[in-house]
């Protein structure tokens, strides 16, 4: 797709980052270009704006760049996702795995209502576990999760197959570091 190549053009490959063997996809150099940016919103917003989609799920803290501009556009409403002690009022938290340890995600509890049909969206799909752990929050509180949206995937860590149960579309598809 020309525009996928475009916006992977815009993405910012820093080497050694936040570890030696890592490439960092870093997305500022998209966001701060206008285009880049309208385009990357146009994309999820084509693929999705006859979906029904009540409210867009963004995960802290780049989704919510595209998820609230996407939700703009959908009409829908935006739900954030955060990493614990950020939200102020009542919530539900799930933990996840990390390589070493693990971390949560947390969501309101008045965020979803029972039934809406929900879209979920981050940035970047790595391994799957902070998206996995988004879900399971919105499914507790009752939402029809429709698909799940990224900028980017990195193909090469496999994350669909923890995903399977899930549609995923992804902008930009890396197949290496």
């Amino acid at each position: 797709m020309k525009d996928s190549q475009a916006l992977a053009f815009s993405v910012r490959n820093v080497p050694d980052f936040p570890k030696k063997g890592i490439v960092f996809r870093d997305i500022t150099t998209l966001l701060k270009d206008k285009e880049g940016l309208h385009k990357y919103v146009d994309i999820l917003y084509e693929r999705y704006k006859d979906q029904h989609i009540d409210k867009v799920v963004g995960i802290e803290s780049r989704g919510f760049v595209a998820g609230g501009a996407l939700a703009y556009r959908l009409g829908a409403g935006f739900v954030p996702v955060r990493k614990p002690g950020k939200l102020p009022a009542e919530k539900i938290r799930q933990e996840y795995q990390l390589e070493y340890g693990t971390d949560a995600v947390e969501i309101h509890r008045d965020a979803i209502v029972k039934g809406e049909r929900i879209l979920m969206h981050d940035d970047l799909l790595a391994t799957g576990g902070t998206i996995e752990a988004a879900c399971k929050l919105v499914e507790q509180l009752g939402g029809n999760i429709v698909s799940l949206s990224f900028l980017i995937e990195l193909s090469f860590l496999n994350p669909r197959k923890r995903l399977s149960t899930y549609d995923i579309f992804s902008i930009i598809s890396y197949d290496s570091e």
